[in-house]
Parts: C-alpha cells; structure tokens; sequence
C-alpha cells in the first residue's frame, strides 16, 4: 500500500471538502475498527483517511419530545450507558451490543455499521425495523434518508461523493410498542450472523397488533424491509396463526448464499424461527408498556 494523507478536520465543512476532492480516493474513519481491517486486507487504498472523530457536530445524543438523534461518530458504549435510550428502543441495544468486543464498542459505532455494508451487520436491521432515518450532508446540500435506503449491496452504499452521514434519527415511540432484534451465530460471542431479524410493533389497548415493521438480515445481497411479514402480523393479536404467517413470510423472502458458515436452506429455515422469536419478545415488551 502506497503512502496515505491522515487528516483529522475539525469542521463538517472541511471534511466535505476532502472527501468531495475528486483527485484524491478517501474514506472517512470514525471508530475505525472496520477501515483499518479493510487497509491492512487490502479491500481499500484510500489516498486520503478523513478522521471525523473531532467534528462536534458527529458526536453526542439528543432527544426531544421522545425522538431522538444520534451523532455519527459517537460510540456504541456511549449508546449502551444512554439509560433513555435504551429504555425506548431495546431492539436497537440488542442490535448494536453485537457489534464487536467491549474494546470495540469504545470506538466503533451504529452508522459505521451501516456504511460498512456487510448484510450481516448486526445493528442495521433493529434501525430499519424502528423506522430510523439517517441526516447526510454533502457538498449539494442535506438530505435525509430511510435507513433501509443506504445499503445497496455488499459494501455499496447509496452515498454520494463528499457525503457524510451526520447523524441517525429514531422516531417517538407510541404507547404499547416494542421491538428485538435476533440473530443466529455458531457462537455466542464475537460472531457474524447467519441470520437476523428485527421486529418493531405497536398493539392497541385491546392486544391487536396496528403497526409492525420486520428487517431481515444476513439473508439477501442487502437487508430487508419485508411487508409481508409486517402484514402477518397487523390487525392480529400475534396469535400461533399470525406467528407461523410470519415465520413463512420471512423465508419466502429470504434469498441467501451458502457459505462455511450456513447453507441456503439452513438460511431459509432459521430465519423463520429467529423471526417469530423476534416477535414474541417485541409483543412482551409492548405489552409491558
């Protein structure tokens, strides 16, 4: 690997300046535990590391009137101590724990997760699931985009060049919702998933399921958004009949790769019980609100 330029820009202006330069290939480092993985690999050979680390405006937790705003670059065990937080979204805490050792989690975070567009990543689909948006800035301006939009494939994202990601937005919580996130690993620590899924649902006063949204990951070239399983479930009260719908509804999604760590049909199996399990505990927890 050639010499590469480190530049640590303590303004969203000049980071935007550096990655939008069209004569140099760089790469923003944020917790930087999947860039120096991809250098060392030889996946990437940026000319140019922009580190956002320093940029105010990428790190901190913000909530108001209960929705909340995440900064990009503030670390999952900032996240995970947020007791508010954790509270309203449990499925996005189940989801980012995974990601990594304690060491990890001091550095890494939920949008580099995201942008690091593994299918498999952990904390991606609870995000979807809970109808997270992420807030980006570039050199045309800011937009905000659906999560489930960023990732168009294995290690492509739907960014443009000299865009960042500043931040994550969760939405206001109503009463009776709950969501989880599960995976299926050969082990229980320091894994990728073979399978995940992610359910966020709100029930009415009478126990009948009014919202859901259902994200699969590790199943398909990018994760899943998948409204049949969502149907399975609205206008029910989760009963055995909507869980086996749903279960159904997620393999028939499903569309996997074999690998050495699970083939296709184990794929398309597990992914229907991770899903309903899913959604027992995210039904508990609503109940419990």
């Amino acid at each position: 690997m050639d010499q590469v330029r480190y530049e640590a820009p303590e303004t969203l202006d000049a980071a935007i300046a550096l990655l939008s330069d069209d004569t140099t290939a760089s790469t923003i480092f944020a917790g930087g535990t999947d860039v120096m993985v991809q250098l060392h690999s030889d996946l990437i050979e940026p000319e140019v590391i922009v580190n956002v680390k320093n940029i105010p405006d990428l790190i901190g937790i913000e909530e108001i009137g209960g929705v909340y705003t995440i900064g990009a670059a503030t670390p999952v065990a900032e996240l995970q101590e947020h007791k508010e937080f954790c509270e309203a979204w449990p499925g996005v805490i189940e989801g980012a724990e995974l990601i990594g050792s304690v060491q990890v989690k001091g550095r890494s975070t939920i949008v580099g997760n995201l942008c690091n567009a593994s299918p498999a990543a952990d904390s991606v689909p609870p995000s979807i699931a809970a109808g997270a948006t992420v807030n980006i800035v570039g050199p045309n301006g800011k937009r905000k985009v659906a999560v489930e939009d960023i990732v168009t494939g294995p290690r492509q994202t739907s960014l443009k060049k000299g865009e960042i990601i500043v931040s994550t937005t969760f939405p206001a919580r109503p009463p009776h919702s709950g969501d989880a996130y599960l995976r299926l690993t050969p082990r229980t620590e320091m894994d990728i998933a073979i399978v995940g899924a992610a359910v966020n649902l709100t029930l009415d006063d009478l126990g009948i399921c009014t919202t859901a949204r259902v994200s699969l990951g590790a199943v398909a070239p990018k994760f899943l958004l998948v409204e049949e399983c969502a149907n399975a479930l609205i206008g029910t009260r989760v009963d055995k009949n909507a869980l086996y719908a749903l279960g159904k509804a997620a393999s028939d999604a499903a569309d996997p790769i074999s690998d050495k760590r699970g083939t296709r049909d184990y794929r398309v199996k597990t992914i229907a019980v991770m899903t309903l399990r899913a959604a027992e505990r995210a039904v508990k927890r609503a109940r419990e609100n």
